[in-house]
């Protein structure tokens, strides 16, 4: 099973950069996008019926904001867009489709980049999340957790950690609860599972600020989260980077299932 994730930065200006195209040649289960930055009545129909896929979006309220969406083959037995946070679930920022042997979420956590008030607002997200996500943990339904946490965990992960100590991304409260998240409740960092010493190939991110992504000046930011009970059947991961869609690179994550 073949699951990819991409912050689009907007589906109508990736789609024109050519991803789908290059998502033809993926043979992908599953694909999970976030900032689309669009309603539904601004998809084109390929991009609502891309190929053989079946889509399904969360669209945040505020127009050209946010939003995410899974491209699927698979029909789901249920839709989940809501954990029960208003203003989180009011952007669009989860999505998850459930099967009877699996639960593959789409999820697109704030940045707090931009003031204070996103920060405090990206900290009550991030609190809230982690007993939801613990309870989920505990269920026997194994789920893979994919998108843009927008969260570096470890120096590793970022390029200029040093400069970055109180920046939005690599607090050392954000840091620690992804810490929390892996070490403490028991999720899988699949990219990390098999490349734990990774470093310049880990990026999924870069600023557009200066020669950022031509000099590899980049952020760890995208994750595919498993449950634990998927740990031993993480087999390939790799960061594709040869043509760019957007300032995020898709990640791509192969199981056994």
């Amino acid at each position: 099973m073949r699951i990819i994730t991409l912050n689009m930065n907007g589906i109508r200006s990736a789609s024109n950069k050519g991803v789908f195209s290059w998502l033809d040649s993926q043979a992908a289960d599953f694909i999970c996008v976030q900032e689309i930055k669009a309603h539904e009545s601004d998809l084109t129909d390929d991009m609502k019926q891309y190929g053989d896929y079946t889509s399904y979006f969360s669209f945040a309220e505020k127009k050209g904001y946010s939003g995410v969406g899974i491209y699927t083959k698979r029909k789901p037995i249920k839709i989940i867009r809501e954990i029960g946070l208003p203003l989180f679930d009011s952007e669009g920022r989860y999505l998850e489709l459930m099967y009877d042997n699996l639960s593959v979420v789409s999820i697109y956590l704030p940045s707090g980049s931009s003031g204070e008030e996103r920060q405090t607002f990206k900290f009550e997200v991030l609190d809230y999340l982690l007993p939801y996500l613990k309870k989920r943990r505990s269920e026997n339904l194994p789920m893979i957790l994919c998108g843009d946490i927008n969260i570096v965990h470890k120096e590793i992960d970022l390029k200029n950690y040093k400069g970055n100590k109180k920046n939005s991304g690599f607090l050392p409260e954000e840091r620690q609860w992804m810490t929390d998240l892996f070490e403490g409740v028991g999720w899988v960092d699949t990219y990390r599972k098999l490349y734990p010493d990774s470093t310049d190939a880990s990026y999924t991110w870069w600023s557009n600020r200066g020669e950022a992504y031509a000099k590899n000046v980049g952020w760890r930011l995208d994750y595919q989260i498993a449950h634990p009970s998927l740990e031993d059947q993480i087999v390939e991961a790799s960061i594709y980077k040869d043509e760019k869609f957007s300032d995020h690179a898709p990640l791509i994550i192969d199981y056994k299932l």
